[in-house]
């Protein structure tokens, strides 16, 4: 399967979730190219950019999974480079 560059935008809203959401990220850790994490203490979020080259259906499982935890959403954005 081809691999993709993409980049999943992540915001929480919660803290108790972040934990889970690293240990997603340890799972994926293969696949990742760079993580830039941004507090928002005015709004108390976090904003989290992480930069991925890895086949769709594995952006996409990690994306579901992270968008799945409690007061985690999610988005990503493919690169149109295959």
């Amino acid at each position: 399967m081809n691999s993709r560059v993409a980049l999943i935008g992540i915001v929480v809203e919660k803290a108790e979730s972040v934990e889970a959401l690293n240990r997603i990220l340890h799972e994926y850790g293969s696949y990742i190219i760079g993580r830039m994490g941004i507090p928002y203490a005015k709004r108390n979020i976090n904003i989290i950019s992480i930069a991925v080259d890895a086949p769709s259906d594995i952006i996409s499982a990690l994306s579901g999974k992270l968008g799945r935890l409690d007061g985690i959403s999610t988005k990503a954005v493919y690169s149109k480079v295959v």
